[in-house]
């Protein structure tokens, strides 16, 4: 018994911990760390000295269950249930690696209807984001504002494919549905109507005296380290590094729009902290507008599944596509053996990557700005665990 007492307090990485230190967990069961994550904090006092996070609660086993599918199109609806809050992303990065591995072209206006529907998700996602991350700093009312504003987006899904969450809409070569009549319009109408609410949103949060002291020069994320670990996506661009694949390896039509990449500055505080990240997916929003914008002034009429093959078996080969989710850079790594179904289907998960590096951005923080830095990486443990 005596060993025992006087034994050395390990955390479950085998660091013995010193007299003055202790272990507090955070998670798996709590609403800051946004899912089914669990933090080992060791803390000494209200100083964080490290910080263990402990993932697997929510593993779907995604890659498994695309390899026993029959045939590629039923892969599509467990993409949206990686990321469930961004999930024509999702089906997006997986179709657009199918498509390549068959050599598919697709018609000129499913690719139009594609970027709408991605720019409006990346629009939704952020607003969930930025209205959460509210709530854990301690502001209620923006919450409520950016869920209102996002139900638009979610009635403009419903009414084309008839779901709201989880959609199975793009589809390899096409999209489940075209565009219902009377779509284009009420697009136009939610970008008119949305656009002064951004200000809104900045008049009620982001330049509040009290949430900058939350996030400014808290979290700091240099843009060396941010490379150094894989982020990618706003974690990246808010440690002010110029970089995002719809420009700078562009996919589908995206080369065609005018927009601008958004970046950290350090407007208020110190390049890379928790505020420019926030603020990088505020400005993405009237980015998104941009394209949106563009893609309805411009897109043609034509059919939306001529191309969608009746039967799908890719010659034996492999394909890695990435593409720029609502989180970062998602990849798909696909393998054809010749047969209908899948051989390997592996999916680089940007909330995974970009959670590797919370470690190294939340020692030396308090306790309490843990959770501001947590809500700042905006992960999504879905497509964590996968």
């Amino acid at each position: 018994m005596s060993d025992l007492l006087t034994a050395p307090v390990k955390t479950s990485t085998g660091r013995s911990l010193r007299s003055e230190e202790m272990i507090i967990n955070m998670g798996p069961q709590h609403p800051s760390t946004h899912g089914v994550l669990r933090l080992e904090l060791v803390v000494d006092g209200e100083i964080v000295v490290d910080v263990i996070p402990h993932i697997g609660y929510l593993h779907r086993c995604f890659e498994k269950h695309s390899e026993h599918m029959t045939n590629y199109q039923q892969v599509i609806p467990y993409c949206d249930r990686m990321d469930y809050v961004a999930a024509m992303n999702m089906e997006m990065g997986y179709v657009v690696a199918v498509e390549k591995l068959l050599g598919i072209q697709v018609p000129e206006r499913v690719e139009y209807i594609r970027v709408i529907m991605n720019e409006l998700q990346r629009i939704a996602s952020h607003l969930i984001a930025a209205g959460t991350y509210g709530l854990d700093v301690g502001a209620f009312t923006p919450f409520l504002y950016m869920f209102r504003d996002r139900e638009r987006i979610l009635d403009l899904f419903e009414t084309t494919c008839g779901a709201r969450l989880l959609y199975n809409y793009i589809w390899v070569g096409g999209l489940s549905h075209d565009l219902p009549p009377g779509f284009i319009d009420k697009a136009k109408a939610f970008c008119n109507y949305f656009r002064p609410k951004i200000k809104e949103y900045n008049d009620l949060l982001t330049f509040n005296e009290i949430f900058i002291k939350r996030t400014a020069n808290v979290g700091v994320l240099p843009a060396d380290v941010a490379i150094a670990y894989g982020c990618s996506g706003p974690m990246l661009r808010g440690s002010g590094v110029d970089w995002d694949l719809r420009r700078d390896d562009p996919y589908s039509i995206y080369d065609r729009f005018s927009w601008e990449v958004q970046i950290g500055k350090g407007e208020v505080g110190t390049a890379g902290d928790c505020w420019d990240r926030y603020m990088v997916r505020i400005r993405e929003m009237e980015q998104s507008l941009n394209i949106i914008e563009q893609a309805l002034a411009q897109i043609p009429e034509g059919d939306i599944a001529s191309a969608i093959p009746r039967r799908i078996r890719p010659n034996a080969g492999e394909v890695y596509v990435r593409t720029e989710s609502a989180r970062g850079e998602l990849g798909f790594y696909v393998v054809s053996d010749g047969s209908a179904t899948p051989y390997r289907v592996k999916a680089r998960s940007p909330s995974f990557v970009n959670l590797s590096v919370l470690p190294e951005i939340c020692r030396g923080s308090m306790i309490a700005d843990v959770v501001a830095i947590t809500g700042s990486t905006d992960i999504v443990l879905g497509e964590v665990d996968r």
